[in-house]
């Protein structure tokens, strides 16, 4: 099958061009970006045709990989689907709860076939411990720590208008969604979500199983004090999120594995559309308390 790349910044350059590339299962068929000089550059460094015009390359493909803000991704996503094309898609699905339904719809009214890169859900170590505890019962409480530095290093997606506007919130709040969902179950109330320093968020989510969990997600924390903890307690003890030893590139061809299987199959992925749009809806609610805080 033949896949197409939308997007041509540091992501697409760093990640979705080289997994695709070297993938075994889908034929890299070309490049769209919104900027035409650098599809071509990213396009010639893969040795695959740049398109000027995202039908065509629409036209000529199976699927599409988008490596673009959310509200594009969103937009091009529907554009997509309804042309019969599956979807290999990033977090967030979609800046707002309208336009991440948009796309589910799209999805579900095309038959196609999506998934969406949650990274650490497409890590062989992390992949294998969020299985392994969602079989388990009796968690009580969850506690995860998101802490980026994208805001307080040399980061190249420091200057991305949507993450600037959006902040850690949206950008690793998906993350850790991610992993607490499948384990705890959805959330049935988010029960507090209040500022931090710089743009860090705090939240206590409800789940529907009785857990609680408490978040703590920042792109402004010191470099030195970066990283990603997830611990569970329960009735089986305490467990944490372990280190994976892949990298994005990697994950990226495993997220792409489970697009071919899906369209193979018929089978939806635990990472599809449907699983993103509920984390959109978690996270809108999460932002609509921390805008209303009040001294």
């Amino acid at each position: 099958m033949r896949i197409g790349l939308l997007g041509t910044g540091p992501w697409a350059q760093m990640a979705h061009a080289p997994a695709l590339s070297g993938h075994d299962a889908w034929d890299f068929a070309g490049v769209w970006g919104r900027r035409p000089d650098a599809a071509k550059e990213l396009a010639d460094a893969h040795g695959v045709p740049a398109y000027d015009d995202v039908d065509a390359l629409l036209a000529d493909v199976d699927a599409v990989a988008v490596a673009l803000p959310p509200s594009v991704q969103a937009e091009l996503a529907v554009r997509a689907a309804r042309a019969g094309r599956h979807l290999l898609l990033d977090k967030p699905l979609a800046p707002t709860v309208e336009q991440g339904r948009a796309v589910v719809d799209a999805v579900r009214e095309a038959g196609v076939a999506s998934v969406v890169f949650f990274t650490t859900r497409f890590q062989p170590e992390t992949e294998a411990w969020v299985t392994e505890q969602a079989a388990a019962e009796g968690w009580f409480t969850a506690r995860a720590e998101w802490l980026g530095s994208v805001f307080t290093s040399d980061s190249p997606f420091a200057a991305s208008p949507w993450r600037q506007e959006k902040g850690a919130l949206w950008d690793v709040g998906p993350h850790a969604l991610s992993v607490l969902l499948p384990v705890l179950g959805d959330v049935r109330r988010v029960a507090a979500a209040v500022r931090g320093p710089g743009d860090t968020v705090l939240l206590v989510l409800d789940h529907v199983g009785g857990a609680s969990s408490t978040l703590t997600l920042s792109l402004t924390a010191p470099t030195a004090a970066a990283g990603a903890t997830v611990e569970l307690r329960g009735e089986a003890g305490v467990t944490s999120l372990p280190d994976s030893s892949g990298n994005a590139v990697s994950a990226l061809v495993r997220a792409a594995d489970a697009l071919s299987e899906a369209v193979r199959t018929g089978r939806p992925h635990p990472c599809d559309a449907v699983f993103a749009q509920r984390v959109t809806e978690i996270l809108a609610k999460a932002e609509a308390m921390v805008d209303s805080e009040t001294v």
